[in-house]
């Protein structure tokens, strides 16, 4: 997931377990979804290693604790609970042997007693309930584990530089630090004056080659994943069901569109819709692994980006993104994994971009990412490193949100699916960096070779005449 070992075992946990099942609830504003998450078997069983773990990742351990006195206290109530009924039906039975019998009196004593029982089963219902829902609350905030593999670290100044390109860094020109949205005005490229008029600010507007350059960014993207990965157009407005699998609610509700009247979110990333096309579903094996790719507008508040990096692309409300997207085994996600990472850098490479790869740190992951690597490019109009892309690696955290799961080609219970998704890429960001990577001194800038074919064969925008 975009920023905004392995994860539990699969396998549903079961009804009998008391304080979950295997859907749980979401409730905000009209809609009511079931998700679950991180396996609870895990806090229940191994407690030390769950503290551990989210403890790499920011968790104060004292919250694991309480979630697990919480689950302890609801496995009690929902026990409690199915004692009392158990001993309604067992009078409901009597009841009916009485009747059955001629015995009016015991039938009424019996019926008599059942009610005042039912009444105590309903209470303790209502409690067991109260408690379950407490369990369910808390779990839907807390992160997935981290990978053994993940670096540990407390923020983004401890994650690790894997590797970068090209090997030397490239030498700008004065005419490569002009920050793109200079570049975008006098060519007549990017609008965002017009654009804030039109939707308020950080809402950009591209004009003339700056739209084509963008659309012919997306068609490259497509035809370069159309070897292995099924285009989709998803829906860009979402239940809020589809939002809470991947982890995005309620976690960032804050940043995310909501059209309260319809109960409808506008989609952050196209991985938000792909996650759920299989939402309660189960797989075959054998159709593992499913790639996904679909271009889409995606759309963020940055509620917590106010004043920071606000001009020009560096941080948009709307941004166009081709999102890679796979549903696969366990065994089958790290190879995919790192097939994703390197289609982006493929990507980049073609572009003629400067990048590096970042290795993120147990706690700057996504909420629902076990492994990330983000790919950042080098804008030297801006002179900074943007994220143009964050290939994660969700174990089966986001399967359990979504109760999707495969059935196994050797046999046994159907386990849950692995997920993967990653930007290839996002191009808000990428704009920017190939206008200011491509200026030359006489004001023209020359486009990426591999994208002649999506722009009728010109490569140069003119300068300004």
């Amino acid at each position: 997931m975009d920023r905004l070992p392995d994860g539990a075992p699969a396998g549903p946990v079961a009804a009998s377990d008391g304080a979950l099942g295997s859907m749980a609830s979401f409730t905000n504003g009209h809609a009511t979804v079931v998700p679950v998450m991180i396996d609870i078997r895990l806090v229940r069983d191994d407690l030390e290693s769950v503290r551990d773990a989210l403890g790499r990742r920011g968790v104060d351990p004292k919250e694991v604790d309480r979630l697990a006195a919480m689950d302890a206290e609801a496995r009690a109530a929902v026990g409690r609970r199915d004692d009392v009924r158990a001993e309604v039906k067992a009078l409901s039975r009597q009841v009916g042997e009485a009747r059955r019998s001629g015995d009016t009196a015991r039938a009424e004593d019996l019926a008599a007693r059942s009610r005042a029982i039912g009444d105590e089963e309903r209470s303790l219902n209502v409690a067991a309930e109260e408690a379950q829902d407490e369990v369910r609350q808390t779990l839907l905030l807390l992160p997935n584990l981290p990978g053994t593999d993940t670096p540990d670290g407390v923020g983004p100044e401890d994650n690790v530089v894997a590797r970068s390109w090209p090997d030397t860094d490239m030498e700008y020109t004065e005419a490569q630090r002009v920050p793109h949205w200079e570049v975008g005005s006098e060519l007549g490229l990017l609008d965002m004056e017009r654009g804030a008029k039109l939707s308020g600010s950080m809402f950009p507007l591209y004009r003339g080659f700056g739209a084509r350059l963008l659309r012919a960014l997306t068609s490259f993207a497509l035809d370069s994943h159309a070897d292995e990965f099924e285009e989709v157009r998803p829906p860009t407005m979402v239940l809020t069901e589809t939002m809470v699998s991947t982890g995005h609610l309620p976690k960032f509700e804050e940043d995310a569109y909501h059209l309260e009247r319809d109960d409808l979110w506008a989609i952050p990333t196209a991985e938000v819709p792909l996650t759920s096309m299989w939402r309660g579903d189960v797989l075959d094996e054998a159709d593992l692994p499913l790639r996904l790719t679909a271009a889409t507008a995606c759309f963020r508040r940055e509620a917590g980006a106010a004043g920071r990096d606000t001009r020009g692309l560096l941080r948009v409300h709307e941004f166009d993104k081709v999102e890679l997207f796979a549903y696969a085994t366990p065994d089958q996600a790290p190879a995919l994994l790192d097939s994703m990472v390197a289609r982006a850098e493929r990507m980049l490479q073609d572009l003629g971009l400067q990048y590096r790869v970042l290795d993120l740190c147990a706690a700057d992951m996504g909420i629902s990412a076990s492994r990330t690597f983000d790919l950042e490019v080098y804008s030297p109009g801006v002179d900074m490193w943007l994220e143009v892309s964050s290939v994660s690696w969700c174990t089966d955290y986001q399967a359990r949100r979504a109760n999707i799961r495969y059935r196994p080609t050797a046999g046994g219970p159907p386990a849950f699916v692995h997920t993967l998704n990653g930007s290839a890429l996002a191009w808000a960001r990428i704009w920017a960096a190939i206008v200011e990577t491509g200026r030359r001194a006489d004001g023209s800038v020359v486009l990426p070779e591999v994208l002649s074919p999506y722009l009728r064969g010109e490569t140069v925008i003119p300068a300004a005449g």
